[in-house]
This record gives C-alpha cells, sequence and structure tokens, in this order.
C-alpha cells in the first residue's frame, strides 16, 4: 500500500497531473507536495474549464482559437458601403479606426468596448448591434454614430470628442473637454485623417480607384537589457 501511494504520488510530481472537481464556482486542486510527498487538496477560485493540453484534440483546438481576423480589402468594402451610405468621408472611417483597435476585429479596450470602431455595450445596444465583433455590424453601427455626432456639432473635432468622451463632456465644456486621453486622441485621429488627405491629393489615380486605409506604423521595438554585476556583487539591468 505504501509503495501504491509513493508511486502515486510520484506520478502526480513528475507528470504534473490534476485532479479538480468544480462546484459552486470553486475548483479543489489534489497534488502532491515535493517536499514530503503527501497529498494535499486546496480550493482555487474557477476561473476556466482545466483542461488536460494533451487530452484537447486538434479540432477541438482549432474550434476554440479565435477566428482569423477579416481580411483588409474586405474592411476596405464595409468601409466604403458605410461611409457612402452614411456620407461620411471614408478617409475619416479609416483614421477612427486605426486609432481605436489598430483594425483588430476582436479588440476589447479596459472599459469594454469593443470591435475595430470600440463601440461601448450600451452604444452598441442603442444602434441596434447584435454581434460588436462581426466586422460588418460593427462599422456600419460605429459610421452611423459618427454621422450623428457630427450632424449635432457641425465640427469633427467636437464629433471626435464626443465619439471618444461621450456627447455629455462635450456639452458640459462646450469644447473638447480637458481630458488627456480625448484631447490625444482627437489629435491622433486628425493627424492620420490629414495625413491621408494629403496623400489622396498628391495621387490622384490612388484617389480616383477609391480611399485606403491609412498605413498602420509597426510596433516600436524594444531595447535589449543588458544585465551586469558591479563591485560589491549588486547585480543591475540597463538597456543597451
Amino acid at each position: 500500500m505504501g509503495f501504491c501511494f509513493l508511486s502515486f504520488s510520484l506520478l502526480l510530481t513528475g507528470a504534473g497531473l490534476l485532479c479538480a472537481a468544480e462546484a459552486g464556482g470553486v475548483r479543489f486542486e489534489v497534488k502532491a507536495d515535493r517536499r514530503t510527498g503527501q497529498l494535499i487538496r486546496r480550493a482555487v477560485p474557477v476561473t476556466g474549464r482545466l483542461i488536460a493540453p494533451a487530452l484537447v484534440s486538434p479540432e477541438a483546438r482549432a474550434a476554440a482559437a479565435p477566428q482569423a481576423k477579416p481580411a483588409e480589402s474586405r474592411i476596405h468594402q464595409l468601409v466604403e458601403n458605410a461611409a457612402n451610405h452614411y456620407n461620411v468621408d471614408p478617409l475619416l472611417v479609416h483614421a477612427v479606426i486605426a486609432v481605436e483597435s489598430n483594425y483588430n476585429p476582436y479588440a476589447v479596450s479596459p472599459v469594454g468596448a469593443q470591435g475595430l470602431m470600440q463601440l461601448m455595450p450600451g452604444t452598441a445596444r442603442q444602434l441596434g448591434v447584435r454581434n460588436a465583433f462581426d466586422a460588418e455590424e460593427n462599422i456600419r453601427a460605429g459610421v452611423r454614430h459618427l454621422r450623428d455626432l457630427q450632424d449635432q456639432y457641425k465640427d469633427d473635432r467636437l464629433a471626435l470628442a464626443a465619439y471618444n468622451a461621450g456627447a455629455g463632456a462635450v456639452n458640459r465644456y462646450g469644447w473638447i473637454p480637458p481630458y488627456r486621453e480625448t484631447q490625444d486622441y482627437v489629435y491622433k485621429v486628425g493627424k492620420k485623417y490629414g495625413d491621408a488627405r494629403r496623400a489622396q491629393a498628391a495621387n490622384p489615380v490612388q484617389a480616383a480607384a477609391g480611399s485606403s486605409p491609412p498605413e498602420v506604423a509597426p510596433p516600436p521595438a524594444h531595447r535589449p537589457v543588458e544585465v551586469f554585476t558591479d563591485s560589491e556583487g549588486r547585480v543591475h539591468m540597463r538597456t543597451k
């Protein structure tokens, strides 16, 4: 019996297997203590379903994997369609999408904004959106919302400020609210929009073929970290 217990403990330790039972939002884990070999039972809050990776089939992994991003050409066409329908400059829509989500249809902000045009759940419901992560629904609703704000404020800067901070904040201050995030947002979208318009004006052939999304800058490369020890044995880290 002792041999079986020891073998079972070693099996648990060596293979890293985990026994769990879920009940009422708590998972009970049973695993061997590395020092004594004894089995220890502890409760852990359930944050997701525990599945041994080796037991997940390739089909299940494929089904659980995030869906592929819509092709760039499809997003471009969806922007053109929505912009033409609501009479909004497609270059402005592209600038908003670039700043809001960097063209990631599955983006979620820290405050819960969703999709390409980062619609808040309440706004999405008001606009009749069923799935904010559907590129077509998201773009159409986002462009409609932007058109409504343009009609309300007659100024793209205020429309963008309201898109970011809400109409209530713009109405309260009578101008772009003194929020760093909102001011940066209006500047970034305005700059991308202005750059795209200048590029379009400089290339009439491309302009005749249709608008194109502003170029998305690649993420900045991180500088390598150097680790060294000083004469007193202290370890330091610095970027090269």
